[in-house]
């Protein structure tokens, strides 16, 4: 059966041209309101403390992950306490390379690896929506050896090293999603795949993307009722699921008429079209622009969505 987050990071062709290591001394912030893309720290030594838009706040300990899909404004922080003064807004760059935050001589508190994950793809969303708001992993082994794999790599120089980083970053988002062990109360794609019933469901609907699905059918597949399926569904993923098939058969539409591999009336037909013209008139009303115009804008500009993001911790 198919891998549905799998599949969804594959499509999304994440890149991590950010990675830096970061030292902290005494009390220190940063905050970032600004940067959509998905932002990671692992933390090294020490703490430090995550707190989002809403006042909520979580601490990271040594050996700890936090990925944050949406980073559109948060604050990372000292575990020390610190106020307004202690505000980063240039950090310093240390002669041996990376970065420092707090007193510049004083004895080092923190070291984390961070920085911002980018798709070359334009789906972000797609993955962003269906995932929680904040992903924390502690004492996971595995996670820790690929971070470290990724920061020797984002720091070296060595033949095909955008290759190698692109493929530790989509093992390393599986890994740390797969790995989280409470997702909280959330709803996302993999709350829904942690659900036996809904996960044969969420796996058929990218198994056969071409399937005349209803929600009937989906329903059986699940051994649920349709009215029970349907809720269960919509509260767990966080959205309905003939909305969260056709939000798939469009990022598996995009990646075939990026990569050119069909004519349209193929591509509408593998991704549970009946006809080419009913494939058309969806994707224009949630793209904006025909089949065609897409693959053709996708072509001469082949990483429209690779957005780059510098700041005083990238």
């Amino acid at each position: 059966m198919a891998d549905p987050l799998a599949q969804i990071v594959g499509l999304l062709q994440p890149g991590a041209p950010f990675s830096k290591c970061v030292t902290g001394s005494g009390p220190w912030r940063f905050r970032r309101t600004q940067s959509p893309n998905p932002y990671y720290a692992a933390v090294l030594k020490g703490s430090l403390r995550y707190r989002d838009q809403h006042g909520a706040e979580v601490t990271v300990h040594a050996g700890d992950f936090i990925l944050i899909p949406s980073a559109e404004d948060f604050m990372m922080s000292s575990d020390l306490p610190s106020a307004d003064k202690d505000m980063v807004i240039d950090a310093v760059i240390l002669p041996g390379g990376g970065y420092r935050v707090g007193s510049i001589d004083g004895p080092i508190d923190m070291r984390a690896l961070v920085g911002y994950c980018i798709f070359q793809s334009d789906d972000a969303t797609l993955l962003s929506s269906l995932l929680p708001k904040l992903v924390v992993v502690r004492g996971e082994h595995r996670l820790a050896m690929l971070m470290e794999l990724l920061g020797d790599e984002a720091v070296g120089s060595k033949p095909g090293r955008e290759v190698v980083l692109q493929h530790l970053l989509e093992v390393l988002l599986i890994e740390a999603l797969r790995s989280a062990a409470e997702l909280g109360t959330l709803p996302g794609l993999v709350r829904g795949l942690s659900d036996e019933r809904l996960a044969v469901a969420i796996r058929g609907m990218h198994a056969r993307p071409e399937r005349g699905w209803t929600v009937a059918e989906l329903a059986r597949e699940a051994a649920l009722s349709r009215s029970g399926f349907h809720e269960r569904f919509q509260s767990t993923v966080g959205m309905a699921p003939m909305e969260y098939l056709q939000a798939w058969r469009l990022a598996l539409a995009k990646d075939l008429l990026r990569n050119r591999e069909a004519s349209v009336g193929e591509i509408a037909r593998r991704v549970g079209y009946r006809s080419a013209s009913a494939f058309s008139v969806a994707f224009t009303r949630e793209v904006g622009v025909t089949p065609a115009r897409y693959a053709r804008d996708t072509q001469a500009l082949p990483g429209m969505a690779a957005v780059e993001f510098e700041g005083a911790i990238a």
